[in-house]
Parts: C-alpha cells; sequence; structure tokens
C-alpha cells in the first residue's frame, strides 16, 4: 500500500504542476514557444548519440521482452529517425500558433458583436507504448496549442523517452516558459496509467498511442475524456475500374511500408470481375514480397496463399500478414468495412470517379482515401507537422490530432452597454 500511496502522491504533484503551467502556457506569445520546440530541436540534434545509446538499452530490453519485429521496428531510432524528430520539432515551430485564432464573428441585431477564438484545452495526458517519438511530438503539438502534457511512455521506451523529453526541458528552459509544461512521468509502475485515468481534477483530456490492450483498457477505465482508435483495421478495396499501374505499388506500400503502423493496410477486398486477373497478380506480389495473405474461398487457388478463417476479418495484424477477400461490386466492400472496420482508414483504389464518390459518402471512417497509400494516415503527411494520434470518434477531435485539434474555443463577446428587455 506504500508503494501505491507513493504512486497517488507522485501523480498528484505532476498534475498540479502541470495545470499551474496550463495557467501560463494558455497567454504565451506564439513566438516564446516557437523558440522552444526549435531550441528542442537542435538539442536532439547535439544529443543524438546520447539519445541513441539510451535507445540500444531499450532495444536490449524489448527482444528480452520478447517484442515482434513490428513493434521492435517502432522502437528503434536511428541517425535518419532522430534527424525526423527533429524535423517534426521544426515543423509544429513553423506552423501558425492555433490559440485566438477567430473561428467565426458576427454581429447581432442586440448591438451584441461575437467572436468565438481557439483556446487550449488545459492538460493532456499521453499514454503510449514502444514509439519514443511521440514524446516529442506530443510535447511539441501540446506545447503548440497552448496545453501541458503529462506523458507516461512505455515501458519499452522508457529510456529514450526520458532522453527525449530532457531535449524538450532544455527547449522550455531556454524560451523562459515553465518547465512543468512537458512532464514525463519517471515510473514504469503500471499504478501511474490507472491514476492518470482518474486526475479528473488535473487533467482534461487522455489521449492513448498504442496496442488493443492499452487503448482497450483506458476507454474502459477513464473518467477523463479521451481521445483515441480502438484498431487500425484498415481495409482496401481494388475495384474492377483500378488501374493497374497505379494499383500493385499502393497495396504494396500501404501494407509493407512499415507494417507496425495504424494506417497499415490488413485487409485486401477485390472486386470479383478482376479476381483472376489484377487480383492475383497483386496477391502473387504480396506472396513473393514475404506477405502471408489470409485468402477466402475464391482466392484460394493462387499458390501461396492461406485459408482465411472468420477471425481473419476484422483483424488487426500489425505483421506480414493480410486477410484478402473477393467482393461484388463497391456495395459490398462497403457493407463489408461496415461489419468489419474501425471506423479508421479505407482506400479505393479506382479510376470510376462514381465508384470513389459512393465509397466516400457511404463510409464513415475518419480517413478515406483514393489511389493513395494508406500509409500517408499520418498528421505529419497531412501537414500538422507531427500528431498526437489518431481519434476515430466522433466527438471534438477525430483523424490525425494535431495543434489545432487540441484546442477547444471560447466565445468574445461585445458590447456598448448592451442591455437584454
Amino acid at each position: 500500500m506504500k508503494d501505491l500511496d507513493d504512486i497517488r502522491a507522485l501523480m498528484a504533484g505532476i498534475g498540479a504542476r502541470a495545470r499551474a503551467a496550463a495557467a501560463d502556457l494558455a497567454f504565451a506569445p506564439a513566438a516564446t514557444k516557437a523558440k522552444a520546440l526549435n531550441a528542442a530541436a537542435d538539442t536532439v540534434l547535439a544529443r543524438q548519440g546520447d539519445i541513441i545509446a539510451a535507445n540500444a538499452k531499450d532495444m536490449e530490453y524489448g527482444r528480452d521482452k520478447g517484442l515482434s519485429p513490428a513493434m521492435l521496428d517502432r522502437l528503434m531510432l536511428d541517425a535518419a529517425r532522430i534527424g525526423g524528430i527533429a524535423d517534426g520539432l521544426r515543423a509544429v515551430a513553423a506552423q501558425d500558433d492555433p490559440v485566438g485564432e477567430v473561428i467565426a464573428e458576427w454581429d447581432r441585431p442586440n448591438g451584441l458583436h461575437i467572436r468565438r477564438v481557439r483556446t487550449p484545452l488545459g492538460v493532456v495526458g499521453v499514454i503510449y507504448e514502444s514509439r519514443p517519438n511521440v514524446t516529442a511530438d506530443a510535447g511539441a503539438l501540446c506545447l503548440k496549442a497552448g496545453n501541458a502534457v503529462i506523458l507516461r511512455g512505455g515501458s519499452e521506451s522508457f529510456h529514450s523517452s526520458a532522453a527525449i523529453h530532457a531535449c524538450m526541458i532544455e527547449g522550455l528552459r531556454a524560451a523562459g516558459l515553465p518547465e512543468a509544461a512537458i512532464q514525463l512521468v519517471p515510473t514504469r509502475d503500471r499504478a501511474a496509467v490507472s491514476e492518470m485515468l482518474a486526475m479528473t481534477d488535473f487533467i482534461d483530456v487522455i489521449v492513448p498511442r498504442g496496442g488493443k490492450g492499452l487503448v482497450g483498457l483506458v476507454q474502459r477505465e477513464a473518467r477523463v475524456p479521451v481521445f483515441a482508435h480502438l484498431e487500425g483495421i484498415v481495409h482496401i478495396y481494388l475495384d474492377r475500374a483500378a488501374d493497374p499501374a497505379k494499383a500493385l505499388p499502393v497495396v504494396l506500400n500501404a501494407k509493407m511500408r512499415r507494417t507496425g503502423i495504424c494506417g497499415a493496410a490488413e485487409c485486401l477486398l477485390i472486386h470479383r470481375d478482376i479476381a483472376a486477373t489484377l487480383g492475383a497478380d497483386v496477391i502473387r506480389a504480396l506472396i513473393d514480397a514475404g506477405v502471408r495473405v489470409h485468402a477466402d474461398e475464391a482466392l484460394q487457388t493462387i499458390p501461396g496463399t492461406i485459408p482465411a478463417t472468420d477471425e481473419d476479418w476484422g483483424r488487426e495484424y500489425l505483421d506480414m500478414d493480410i486477410a484478402a477477400k473477393v467482393v461484388d461490386d463497391v456495395d459490398a466492400a462497403i457493407a463489408h468495412v461496415r461489419r468489419y472496420g474501425s471506423n479508421h482508414t479505407e482506400c479505393i483504389l479506382t479510376e470510376d470517379l462514381a465508384a470513389r464518390d459512393r465509397f466516400f459518402e457511404r463510409l464513415d471512417s475518419a480517413i478515406l482515401m483514393h489511389n493513395a497509400s494508406t500509409q500517408f494516415a499520418d498528421g505529419g503527411e497531412f501537414g500538422m507537422g507531427a500528431e498526437i494520434g489518431i481519434a476515430t470518434g466522433k466527438m471534438h477531435a477525430r483523424g490525425p490530432v494535431g495543434a489545432q485539434q487540441l484546442t477547444s474555443f471560447k466565445y468574445l463577446v461585445t458590447g456598448n452597454g448592451a442591455l437584454r428587455a
């Protein structure tokens, strides 16, 4: 019980400091926040050796823990990825500051002038697993939006996250902003997660980034509002009017570029009219590239496929696997996605714009794509500099959550002695 009491005291202290920092950040000048992020980027590059050394400890821990190759890939940092972290920080710094932006304004016959303006959420809690880069992405986006953030990285990324967090603190110091603006929970104890989920006095929203187990836990137990997606069950529909020159490389990239991310394709739906031609060519290319294709009965004549079971529909593999199914038309593809999808990202490959429009109109996933790899389902690729996660709910934020999505709004009402009759 003493250990639990210690965790509660630790988290209460972190929460109180975050709430105080958020009050200052709410009106911090845009130039000051940008200075902090650029200084953090400089520090990340200057400390590249320290970050890689810390990451080596985490990689060893992950291998000993039995993480899959895809999860180890999420965890791994090298010079290129560290450069990407610095670039992401600079990209967020260069964006327009969302705080104070006038979303709408109007005049009323009663003499009132009303403005709806963006305002910070307050304190954001981010709970994440293997990806240490989330430390920088989440810290940067929350700061840009005027929020304080409490980061709870996974046990696998413990050392890497600490090394990156130290760079973020240097950025805050350089800009004269409170160091409590970006705090990292300094323990692997899972009790800290339970405490965060109940910190309604201190945290305004929780963002979980990780596997189904983590996100499901957060969604079940959080007393704080949550921005989250449970799974990335991403579908690609190969329409009969698909261009083979586009379709083959798009499917391969969507599945294989990085299999362990939430935008990786997990199910390939193929129009019946092209199942024996383009569909078979795509499946053979996937198999030749080392992908295990879990095929329905209509596709099992293709050598190298694995018979699909009911469990393969609606499954997030996060590995070198994909489910494949023949469907009669675009409406059958839509029906399959509605039944088995997770409202994350879906793609249609077609030159038939009517089929594209029907796919876009009748599906309600957070991201719908046409003739583009689903691996673009990412805030950085959307021009947000980075993302704190992908939200698949329908309240407040949806899709990639960038700085703008980490704001709320308030009404500023001006009169000239106006009285209500």
